[in-house]
């Protein structure tokens, strides 16, 4: 009988807040996975669930998806990682595939599940708390109140037109792995009106460079970061 493939959501970064069910089921699977772009490169998903579950017993296998320019070195690559997760499946392993954050939140694991799933395997996605409902806990500001919207949208620097869209059409923005749009964001909002106090940095929690605070355009912040922007915050309604 063939294994049955898990998309693991590990949470934002603290291992208490890895849900029961995935505890559950990590310590079931006989094999760990996760992605990476470069063999070798490690995961931060894996150390955050190998402080909570023993994984000495386990295999831990990278699946390599490669980012090269090449389309067809890109598409080899992925045929190779697809093939031999279906050979560990044959086998009878069930695999756990692990993800920081929401495996529902621009992870490449949804890209595998559909994959693996139409060539006849059993998956099932595993929910984790997303990485800017962590950073709005800890700023302790509310995501959404009342009636209010909220739109999620990746990069500023390679979305800015979303981006203005988001502001336009929402009350509360979440703008992901925005380490390097800071300038962009700040004056997007100025020219939407909305003073940067309603803007919250969220960036490296429980890592080095911990950051929880207003919009700093002098500071260098890490990959991890999130910006929380609410309109109505500290400003005029638009």
């Amino acid at each position: 009988m063939a294994g049955k493939l898990y998309g693991i959501g590990v949470g934002p970064g603290e291992p208490g807040l890895l849900t029961l069910k995935a505890k559950e089921i990590l310590e079931g699977c006989g094999v760990i996975a996760y992605p990476v772009r470069k063999l070798g490169e490690g995961s931060t998903a894996f150390d955050i669930i190998s402080q909570v579950v023993d994984v000495s017993e386990k295999s831990v296998e990278e699946f390599l998806f490669s980012m090269d320019p090449d389309d067809s070195v890109r598409e080899k690559c992925r045929e190779d990682a697809m093939n031999k997760m279906c050979r560990l499946l044959d086998n009878g392993e069930d695999i756990a595939m692990v993800t920081l954050g929401d495996v529902g939140v621009y992870s490449t694991y949804m890209y595998i599940d559909r994959e693996i799933a139409s060539r006849g395997y059993d998956t099932e996605v595993v929910p984790g708390i997303p990485s800017f409902c962590h950073g709005a806990a800890l700023a302790g500001i509310p995501l959404m109140i009342g009636n209010e919207g909220l739109a999620v949208v990746p990069v500023a620097k390679e979305n800015s037109k979303l981006l203005r869209q988001a502001l336009e059409s929402f009350d509360n923005v979440v703008v992901m792995k925005a380490f390097k749009s800071m300038s962009l964001i700040a004056s997007t909002m100025e020219e939407f009106g909305i003073p940067l106090e309603g803007a919250t940095v969220v960036s490296n929690v429980g890592m080095e460079g911990e950051y929880i605070g207003p919009i700093d355009l002098d500071r260098q912040y890490g990959y991890f970061t999130t910006v929380l922007i609410k309109k109505n915050k500290g400003g005029k309604d638009i």
